[in-house]
């Protein structure tokens, strides 16, 4: 795989090393069970894409461009997103694991997260408004300084967020969920 810029490709089952991904652009193309743990990705764009049950777990990402890309089934293991490229970009996760990740100081406007286990996620300083929580294990996840106006935890669980060092104007959680708000005032909610 040679060409700086990839378009209209399928990868299915491949184990790239670092000189498939390092400095190239990819675009319209779909990736499906492919392993990226032996790559640093560096300079690469993503551009409507998709990801279908792919291995990226302990992977270092530093300045990839995510445009219009769809991650499903995936692993993110202890991945930091922070040095994502933040300009134009859109990803999306469903049915994902990311425990461990981490999104700090990201801008994560509108973001979807369906169906995803994220324990332990480093949200810190991030802007959450409008993110879709849909289903997600947030067991431990860190919610602090985040602005998480508007933001979708009605159907998420095990989430701890203190709404004093967090902006949650509008955000929407159940009523089982109020256990994860109060949780600092160590009161006992039946």
């Amino acid at each position: 795989m040679h060409p700086d810029y990839i378009l209209d490709k399928e990868f299915r089952d491949i184990n790239f090393e670092e000189a498939d991904i390092k400095y190239k652009d990819f675009e319209n193309c779909n990736f499906y069970g492919c392993d990226f743990t032996a790559c640093t990705f560096q300079t690469v764009a993503f551009i409507d894409s998709n990801f279908f049950d792919c291995n990226f777990k302990d992977t270092k990402i530093n300045y990839v461009s995510l445009r219009g890309v769809q991650f499903t089934g995936c692993n993110f293991t202890n991945v930091n997103f922070a040095m994502t490229d933040q300009v134009i970009y859109e990803f999306h996760f469903k049915d994902c694991l990311l425990d461990y990740a981490k999104f700090y100081s990201l801008k994560l406007k509108k973001m979807q997260f369906i169906n995803c286990s994220m324990i332990a996620v480093d949200f810190m300083a991030s802007d959450l408004t409008e993110v879709l929580f849909d289903n997600c294990n947030l067991r431990k996840a860190v919610f602090i300084d985040t602005i998480a106006n508007k933001a979708d935890f009605y159907t998420s669980y095990d989430y701890s967020i203190d709404p004093e060092k967090n902006k949650l104007a509008k955000a929407i959680f159940s009523t089982d969920g109020l256990k994860g708000l109060l949780e600092k005032y160590n009161l006992i909610i039946k």
